[in-house]
């Protein structure tokens, strides 16, 4: 399906150069997530402190953090199958109203003073349910408002702005939670999705496939044999799961225990400032950028996160760590912003967000297994000595898919 452009846009000029902002629905796009991902970028911070402020237990915080994931895995493949048979303007507006309902009602309960575990655990499952219907949409909707020429620059655009976000949104959050408290913070989340949900109605697109449909297990299936049918797509996803095991248990679990003994809480902050600031500059770049062979170029930046890695393991003073985490920030904005190009131009638009529910799905099923399994394994092994393991497994699995074939001479779409 070719992108969806309003008669009177420019971009349908013959002749009109490839960037994305000469599309009116990608130019909402970018406000309504620009907008979501400044909000959304306040809440971990601010949810973290409002609800230790209001229990004093870390384990409510484990709890309700828990929730949130399982909740958003179990229902990315019904997210993904809903987004490819209804509009995905639609599944946005919707999902992004859901999510104001639920942070609006979190807001309000932290507010007025009556916390209460269940009752904010629940809301934030059913803040993962509305993500699991976001994610998959979003990941979809790009090629429906631009080229397929154009897909790279308009990644690479909201790769920069989710990096931007990750850079500025934690340190105003805490700015607010200290002069205000976490439940202003969280009111503020709430008001972008509000906002986000209004910037999707404006992208007017209609359903992928106007075909009739077929039952939603059929579709669940005939996602799955869109998604093992490529094998560069179980290669990278196989990789990723990998990846994600090490990054969720070594640098996640391990990483703030050993920067304490060493660097300390403020060098582990600088470190990982440093890391979301190589992700925005990368991002900037790739507008200028790009690859003829994307997956070569992803892999390759995928593979610069054994650095940080290597160096967490060696005890490293914080420069030496901050400038390894600014190359591996640098090198998984190529990562992210190649992927979903990949995705976005080998992939049908019918099929498209089941195939990255697949995705996210096999990506991010290994975290809650890396943040259980690697407490043991470091008390058995010694946790630098996992660290530097865990660089070396890492090395080898982003490199090692370069091997396939079908990883290494995928081709970017040019028309």
């Amino acid at each position: 399906m070719a992108a969806q452009l309003p008669p009177d846009d420019p971009g349908t000029r013959e002749g009109a150069g490839p960037g994305p902002w000469r599309y009116s629905g990608f130019r909402w796009l970018f406000v309504g997530q620009s907008v979501s991902l400044a909000g959304g970028s306040m809440t971990p911070v601010a949810l973290s402190f409002a609800v230790l402020d209001a229990s004093g237990r870390s384990a409510d915080l484990a709890l309700v953090l828990a929730t949130q994931s399982l909740t958003l895995l179990t229902f990315l493949l019904l997210g993904g199958a809903v987004a490819d048979r209804v509009p995905r303007d639609a599944v946005l507006m919707s999902s992004n109203l859901g999510a104001f309902a639920t942070q609006a009602t979190v807001a309000g309960v932290l507010l007025s003073g009556h916390y209460h575990l269940g009752l904010i655990a629940a809301l934030e499952a059913a803040n993962g349910a509305c993500a699991a219907f976001t994610t998959p949409a979003l990941r979809g909707v790009l090629p429906q408002l631009v080229e397929p020429a154009a897909l790279p620059k308009a990644n690479s655009i909201m790769s920069s702005v989710r990096s931007a976000t990750k850079v500025l949104g934690p340190t105003v959050a805490g700015l607010v939670v200290a002069v205000f408290g976490g439940g202003w913070a969280i009111a503020v989340d709430a008001a972008s999705f509000a906002v986000a949900a209004f910037c999707m109605t404006r992208l007017a697109l209609g359903p992928t496939d106007p075909a009739a449909r077929t039952s939603l297990a059929d579709d669940l299936r005939e996602g799955f044999d869109q998604f093992r049918s490529r094998s560069w797509v179980v290669v990278i996803v196989a990789t990723f799961a990998g990846c994600n095991f090490i990054l969720a248990g070594v640098w996640l679990v391990l990483g703030p225990s050993i920067a304490q003994r060493g660097i300390g809480s403020g060098g582990w902050g600088v470190v990982l400032s440093a890391q979301a600031v190589g992700m925005l500059i990368m991002g900037l770049l790739m507008y200028r950028i790009t690859p003829t062979h994307p997956l070569r170029w992803g892999q390759a930046g995928a593979a610069l996160f054994a650095l940080p890695l290597l160096a967490l393991g060696l005890s490293l003073p914080t420069p030496w760590l901050a400038t390894a985490a600014l190359l591996a920030g640098a090198g998984a904005a190529v990562t992210g912003i190649t992927w979903d190009t990949a995705l976005q131009q080998h992939v049908p638009q019918r099929a498209l967000s089941r195939v990255a529910s697949y995705d996210n799905l096999g990506s991010f099923a290994t975290v809650p297994l890396g943040q259980l399994a690697v407490v043991p394994i470091a008390a058995a092994l010694g946790a630098t000595h996992v660290a530097l393991g865990g660089a070396i497994v890492w090395a080898a699995l982003t490199l090692g898919a370069l091997a396939a074939p079908s990883v290494r001479d995928l081709h970017r779409v040019v028309r």
